[in-house]
């Protein structure tokens, strides 16, 4: 029983992985970026719901859409003001500009919040279901099925939307998707939009289920989400959603053997993926001509 319940609670930290990762595969995939400060903006829609829940007595649900309206400004407002000017800079310089808001945000977050810890409270109802001896708590629940919504969600968007073949088109080839009439701007504007928001989803369930809030509590899921992304193949969205459980599992269970080297057994597994499928589980390997 004990091995089903590690199972449960792997698949639903996975979850959250995967939701989070969601926004790094398209921003990776359409802007050809990692946006290193995504982690950052999982703690600021944590601290908004945390503050619209507790302090002004709104309902949860308006909480979280209160987090994902905040986080959807504020990734626009950073690609605005810290990434378009980098267009057609090298990526290092992207990079090392990633960081810096990453920094900025945590920093901002100290200034307006402290650093000491608040208990966050739940958004979704206590409790659990029971199946013979294995207890599935709501939040689980709630988290696996919100993570599969979106991925079903974002497949249909990329698929059968406008401004998803945008996006894909984007992915392609810049240059040809603006020479066809696309804004490329607005394009890339709309992808920051939409991994904000899921940013905040992922930070509201992330700290549900573990309720301590920090300034510093988005940045270690964050750079976890980023392997999941990598571990099943950045750019892809199934790959995301299945990279982020079977890291999720892999951690739990690491956990369940050793608290101490939970985070190593993690990275360490995307290593041995990368040195046998650098693509990722379902990347798909791009030849470049030179």
């Amino acid at each position: 029983m004990s091995l089903l319940n590690n199972l449960i609670n792997g698949i639903s930290l996975g979850s959250v992985y995967a939701i989070i990762a969601l926004g790094y595969t398209m921003v990776y995939g359409i802007a050809k970026m990692l946006n290193f400060a995504h982690g950052d903006i999982i703690m600021v829609g944590a601290y908004v719901c945390f503050f619209a829940t507790g302090q002004f007595g709104l309902s949860p649900i308006a909480g979280v859409l209160l987090a994902m309206v905040v986080c959807t400004i504020l990734g626009m407002v950073i690609e605005r003001l810290a990434y378009k000017p980098l267009r057609q800079a090298p990526s290092l310089a992207v990079l090392i500009t990633a960081i810096g808001v990453s920094y900025f945000l945590q920093n901002s977050a100290l200034l307006l919040w402290k650093s000491d810890p608040k208990v966050f409270t739940s958004v979704v109802p206590g409790g659990s279901l029971t199946l013979g001896s294995v207890n599935i708590t709501y939040v689980s629940l709630v988290t696996v099925l919100s993570c599969v919504v979106i991925m079903l969600v974002l497949s249909f968007f990329t698929g059968h939307t406008k401004m998803g073949k945008a996006m894909r088109a984007c992915s392609e080839d810049k240059a040809a998707a603006q020479l066809m009439g696309i804004d490329v701007n607005r394009t890339i504007s709309m992808t920051f939009a939409i991994g904000s928001a899921l940013a905040a989803v992922a930070g509201v369930l992330l700290c549900s289920t573990y309720p301590t809030l920090m300034p510093t509590t988005g940045s270690l899921p964050g750079i976890k989400a980023f392997t999941a992304a990598v571990f099943g193949g950045i750019g892809s969205i199934p790959g995301a959603m299945l990279g982020g459980i079977l890291l999720g599992i892999i951690e739990i269970f690491a956990k369940a053997f050793n608290t101490n080297i939970s985070d190593a057994v993690v990275f360490a597994v995307l290593i041995v993926v990368l040195l046998v499928k650098p693509s990722g589980l379902l990347g798909k390997t791009v030849r470049e001509k030179v």
